[in-house]
């Protein structure tokens, strides 16, 4: 169906169909993926914000033309009370800029969904003043971020770091468990839902795995079916992956809508990320080698490590596996671990400065003490 059938077919439909930009302007964006099957749009954005769901307030990051944001009005007017859309790309403001004019929930702001100033701003400015807090307890909060997550390397770490902020309740987990809702790069995912419950699922599991696990219960929302082939849904023609990947992943166009949600218990005690992020990093580089044989790579002496898990299984605490291989290491493994970790005395101190480089942006900030 042309975009032009589908806008003409109902009175409720937006009447300004998006402009997807010409192949000068898109090379400027070749990494912003976004939606152009309008009826695929209506069943994800049907999935994002589901019957039952009364007055949100979705934060739309990277909506490109904004085919999913047009699908999000549509939805009954009672699920959805505002809809903040950040985009900075001007190819696309055109597009999204006339649906303030026609709705008044709408809210375009030329800002970079990359930027963690932006999430400053935007509580500045006053556009989440209309938010109530919800207490961790509560299952369904008034807030939520919807994402087309861009396919370049800078998507990737975006969702890390996302991640890395639920356990201390930071950036906009200060208003709750907020849903996070994306559409993604099925490789992006295969590493994120990856657990130890198949061989198959082994291989691609990580340090964004385990984070993912012990902070969010995740699904897909959509078939993954209803997303294929990729051209009959999916702006560009060609999708620029990140770089690095080997070439059967950059073949793989696949895509996949997903919900991610805070847990309400956190496996990853607060102000402890760091700990958990400098063990995942340095033990999943020998991820296919048993525990017992890889700690000593933590620091020197911690070996004594093994001693101390051992004494919580005596304790009657988590039953420790050390001859696991790393990657086959459960959330309550590398809980018992940290813990062990962040008790030893002789434990090297942990000081990370993260680089988020976002184009014409390099921002450094401490994530584990954010708190917009």
């Amino acid at each position: 169906m042309s975009l032009k059938r589908w806008f003409s077919t109902s009175a409720k439909r937006c009447t300004v169909p998006p402009v997807f930009p010409t192949s000068a302007s898109a090379q400027l964006v070749k990494h912003h993926v976004s939606l152009r099957n309008p009826e695929t749009a209506a069943q994800v954005a049907d999935a994002f914000v589901p019957p039952g769901t009364k007055d949100k307030v979705i934060i739309e990051a990277f909506p490109g033309p904004g085919l999913l944001t047009r699908a999000l009005l549509q939805l009954p007017k009672e699920r959805i009370r505002k809809i903040i859309v950040l985009e900075n790309a001007e190819c696309f403001l055109q597009s999204l800029r006339p649906l303030q004019t026609m709705d008044p929930r709408v809210h375009v702001l030329p800002w970079d969904g990359y930027s963690w100033s932006t999430y400053r701003q935007l509580e500045d400015e006053g556009h989440l003043r209309d938010v109530e807090a919800s207490s961790w307890t509560e299952p369904d909060p008034a807030l939520r971020f919807v994402a087309h997550l861009p396919t370049s390397i800078y998507g990737e770490q975006l969702i890390a770091q996302l991640l890395r902020l639920v356990p201390d309740q930071g950036w906009l987990f200060r208003y709750g468990r907020v849903p996070m809702n994306y559409i993604m790069h099925d490789f992006v995912w295969e590493r994120i839902s990856a657990n130890t419950s198949s061989t198959a699922k082994l291989k691609n599991r990580c340090k964004l795995s385990v984070i993912a696990e012990a902070a969010t219960s995740f699904r897909e929302v959509v078939p993954s079916d209803t997303l294929r082939p990729y051209e009959e849904h999916f702006w560009p023609p060609n999708i620029a992956t990140a770089e690095g990947r080997s070439r059967k992943n950059r073949q793989n166009r696949d895509m996949v809508a997903v919900t991610m949600c805070p847990l309400p218990e956190q496996a990853i005690e607060k102000s402890l990320i760091d700990k958990w992020d400098f063990c995942l990093r340095k033990l999943f580089v020998l991820k296919s080698t048993p525990l017992d044989r890889a700690i000593s790579h933590l620091a020197p002496g911690a070996s004594t490590l093994l001693t101390m898990l051992a004494n919580d299984h005596a304790a009657g605490h988590h039953s420790f596996d050390a001859s696991k291989p790393v990657r086959e290491m459960n959330v309550q493994d590398w809980a018992s671990l940290v813990r062990a970790f962040h008790s030893w005395p002789f434990a090297p101190d942990i000081h990370f400065l993260v680089e988020i480089d976002c184009r014409d942006l390099t921002e450094y900030m401490l994530l584990w003490s954010e708190n917009l």
